[in-house]
């Protein structure tokens, strides 16, 4: 019985994700044949192909020019309009993204480490997915997202946005990944869900595969799909399941096998499987085999790895994180030999750089990885995500970047000792300076994560962590700063009092609670609060050359890594290589609509209007936006 692993669009196309090759090492185990299919990659090379990309500036034009016939817009036409009109000029000059892979996959590196071509590579590939967007507008699709404003309100709304008019994988998967699986013949098909940018392009991928794979038993999984089907009615539940026969909540090993026996006994099992919490020292190493590796956007592979699952310290009040209904998953390690000797196996690869994919690294485990590294002598490069705990001394540092520490991203989270201690950091920010300084001296990449708005944060608590960046400047390799999303996993919106909020809700309609909002006991910032903390932060920004994610110049991604190796922890910092002009593209054609009132005035209505859904009426369906853009 053949099965079939596929990773669905959309997210990061440099580097393969863990999930994959860890579920086929254990099938494959146990005897069974298995096709990985990073459908990801594939599905953004057919999208992005010349062809695929003129047809999509054919249709830009269209409709820009049926809206511009018109004498008045509508709201929902002056949306329409301003994606249009500011894809205009790209519709002209179609982006060649093949000349930008070719950038990104330049083996000799000769064009990959050129700032100047690599940051026209980069923002080529991003000006297409801007033409992308607006031909399917109002999508908006990036490497990070894939959202419409009703995205997974409903089975109808899922439904809508698979239909070939609203989705531009849809000929991709009814033309060629779902026929290639009928003629395979595969009788178990896998979909790992790791980013909540993939659930829509996977229903809408599930769709076509149900259509030409009748027969085979199609499963969802992964930590997207368990983050969104934990705690969901159970007619919710069945509803969201179409057109899937399986889904498994929790780590999938244990299940994904199981199921597999199934199927080959001539069953078809069907429902919702919670999978068994795994052992990592009980799996196999990651098997690759089969994966494209030849067809990441970089030049050379940049392998992951899970050294360990699950948060050992699991008490941060914001966080849910992995396959677990809330907060983090139980903290497991796999052995070090094993851990040593798989690492060592990634040079057979061609990799010389891999990423621990972690919820975090322990301190512990990545002193005695770097010990064992450097005892192998495998001269493996490697980073990760970790704790800015005060057992980072200057001499653990400096183990670390001997045993091949390349960098590590810190969850810094906030420069306020207060704020730190209400979220249950267990860390200050003396501590976290310690660190940072530490980790800087001996010679490896610093990346801070930051955000602002935890509940009760005032204006000066913000502008304490524009500050504490800014001091930081010369340990900080990169950085980025969020804004607090409350997710239904974690401690705050569980105990919500106890952190100053005074109520959270889900809207109507919102049939698979997909959003949820909150509000303080006392407003902490006034609107003028939060434009200067903004303003401090466009400020402080610029002594970065950041990029959006996953170029060089974003945290925690392939490239950035590899540029980490050739040119240093400080190569982002203003002082480094100089950020590209953006491309010169066409101007825009002259108008019958102001552009410059329309620009000003639909987002802003747009905003107003869905504030006034979300927080005031507190219902939200198509036909509610409709009534309330007339």
């Amino acid at each position: 019985m053949k099965t079939a692993l596929v990773f669905p669009p959309v997210c990061d196309p440099t580097m393969p994700y863990i999930s994959l090759p860890v579920l086929a090492s254990v099938l494959r185990r146990e005897g069974f044949e298995v096709q990985l299919i990073d459908a990801n990659v594939e599905g953004l090379e057919f999208v992005l192909a010349r062809d695929s990309l003129s047809d999509l500036a054919g249709k830009v034009r269209s409709r820009l020019r049926k809206l511009e016939r018109k004498a008045h817009l509508s709201h929902p036409e002056q949306l329409a309009w301003l994606a249009l009109r500011e894809a205009e000029p790209l519709a002209h000059d179609v982006p060649r993204v093949g000349d930008a892979l070719g950038v990104f996959r330049d083996r000799s590196g000769k064009l990959f480490y050129d700032p100047k071509a690599y940051g026209s590579a980069a923002d080529t590939v991003d000006a297409a997915f801007q033409l992308l967007s607006a031909a399917y507008a109002p999508l908006r699709m990036d490497l990070r997202s894939y959202r419409t404003p009703f995205s997974f309100l409903s089975a109808d709304e899922i439904a809508h946005d698979a239909g070939r008019e609203h989705d531009p994988f849809n000929r991709y998967f009814e033309e060629e990944l779902a026929p290639r699986l009928a003629l395979a013949g595969v009788g178990l098909i896998g979909v790992s869900m790791a980013f909540p940018g993939q659930l829509q392009p996977a229903w809408s991928m599930a769709f076509a595969l149900k259509r030409h794979c009748p027969d085979a038993v199609l499963v969802a999984g992964g930590p997207a799909l368990t983050q969104r089907m934990a705690g969901l009615p159970a007619e919710a539940l069945d509803e969201l399941l179409s057109p899937f026969d399986v889904a498994v909540l929790g780590e999938g090993e244990k299940a994904i096998v199981s199921l597999a026996r199934s199927v080959r006994a001539g069953e078809r099992p069907s429902g919702i499987l919670v999978g068994d919490v795994a052992d990592p020292a009980s799996l196999p190493a990651p098997d690759f085999d089969g994966m494209p590796l030849g067809r990441y956007w970089s030049c050379e592979p940049v392998l992951p790895y899970d050294a360990s699952r699950g948060c050992y310290w699991g008490r941060c009040a914001f966080c849910h994180y992995g396959p677990v209904a809330h907060g983090t998953a139980q903290f497991r390690e796999r052995g070090l030999e094993r851990i040593i000797d798989d690492l060592a196996s990634f040079r057979t690869r061609g990799a010389r750089i891999a990423y621990l994919s972690h919820d975090t690294l322990s301190p512990s485990l990545g002193a005695r990885i770097a010990r064992g590294m450097r005892d192998s002598g495998s001269g493996l490069r490697w980073a990760s995500d970790i704790r800015p705990e005060a057992v980072l001394t200057a001499k653990g540092c400096e183990e670390l970047a001997s045993g091949g520490a390349l960098a590590f991203s810190l969850g810094i989270e906030s420069g306020s000792s207060r704020l730190l201690e209400l979220m249950g950091k267990g860390t200050t920010p003396g501590v976290v300076s310690g660190v940072l300084r530490n980790l800087a001296s001996a010679g490896m990449a610093a990346e801070a994560m930051l955000f602002t708005d935890f509940p009760t944060e005032s204006r000066d608590e913000a502008l304490d962590t524009v500050a504490f960046l800014e001091r930081h400047w010369e340990e900080v390799a990169l950085f980025v700063c969020g804004t607090f999303g409350l997710t239904r996993g974690s401690a705050v919106y569980r105990d919500s009092g106890a952190y100053g909020v005074a109520e959270t809700w889900h809207v109507a309609g919102d049939r698979f609670l997909s959003g949820v909002f909150w509000r303080e006991v006392r407003e902490s910032k006034s609107a003028a609060d939060r434009d200067a903390v903004d303003a401090a932060l466009a400020r402080v920004s610029r002594k970065w050359r950041l990029r959006q994610y996953p170029w060089a110049g974003s945290l925690s991604t392939a490239h950035t890594l590899l540029w980490y190796d050739r040119f240093g922890p400080g190569v982002f910092r203003s002082r480094g290589p100089a950020a590209p002009a953006e491309p010169a593209f066409r101007r825009p054609s002259r108008s019958r609509h102001d552009y410059g009132a329309i620009s000003r005035a639909a987002p802003r209505r747009e905003a107003d209007i869905w504030h006034t859904l979300t927080h005031v009426e507190r219902r939200v369906t198509r036909r509610d936006w409709r009534k309330a853009s007339l």
